[in-house]
């Protein structure tokens, strides 16, 4: 079961909500609404629509009064900072995730890529559900100070650029080797196979990571080899 005392949530947060349900529709997956059909809210896809437009205006806005950097550069780190993995990984850090309202599927299923996914998306409807009850003000600051607050460590660690090209630079600097990928094994039906791709430097097996495709794969062996080799 969720847990329902939205008070320590708003703490956490540091917004206090005139509308609770706001907040707590903000918290609701699809999935929980198949099992309770009778829940009087609806689910938090349309607040995810909505905190999605707001978080990359005032990412954007950001970036654009603070860095003269090109286009491009300013578009890559904007990437990185409201991607679903430093998005999951914010609702973690914020301790969100006991709050969800999911199905007893999805609850069991506490660390694939969809749960990522649905963790991202429910900060992404946290920040539509500070929108709409506290307004604009409300979650520029508190993108500013749980988001933006990413940047250097985005720009510290390169973050913006894809762990591939990261792994290979790294790998070229350090042993003058290139990576080369390979696919170890291919598991699932032909609409839904999983992937998994192993990354070498000359002979050595640094790593493997696992996918939906060989990219997938390759960018999750790339990002372990990144985090085995400490580079």
């Amino acid at each position: 079961m969720p847990k329902e005392n939205l008070e320590d949530l708003e703490q956490t947060l540091g917004v206090t909500f005139s509308d609770k349900d706001t907040l707590r529709q903000a918290l609701v997956h699809r999935s929980y609404l198949n099992e309770h059909p009778d829940f009087p809210l609806g689910h938090n896809e349309r607040l995810e629509f909505l905190g999605d437009a707001v978080l990359e205006l005032v990412v954007t806005e950001h970036l654009y009064q603070h860095y003269e950097n090109p286009e491009g550069e300013l578009t890559n780190w904007r990437a990185a900072l409201v991607n679903a993995d430093m998005l999951s990984d914010l609702c973690r850090t914020l301790e969100i995730e006991p709050y969800l309202h999911l199905s007893r599927g999805e609850s069991k299923d506490k660390d694939s890529k969809a749960r990522k996914y649905i963790l991202a998306n429910a900060f992404e409807s946290i920040i539509g559900a500070i929108y709409l009850d506290q307004g604009w003000e409300a979650a520029k600051t508190f993108i500013l100070e749980r988001v933006l607050c990413e940047l250097p460590r985005v720009l510290k660690e390169r973050l913006y650029i894809d762990p591939k090209s990261r792994f290979q630079e790294a790998a070229q600097e350090q042993v003058g080797v290139t990576p080369s990928y390979k696919v170890l094994s291919e598991d699932g039906p032909d609409h839904a196979k999983e992937f998994v791709v192993g990354v070498y430097l000359g002979k050595e097996l640094v790593a493997k990571g696992s996918g939906m495709s060989k990219h997938e794969a390759q960018v999750a062996a790339a990002e372990a080899a990144i985090r085995e080799k400490g580079w």
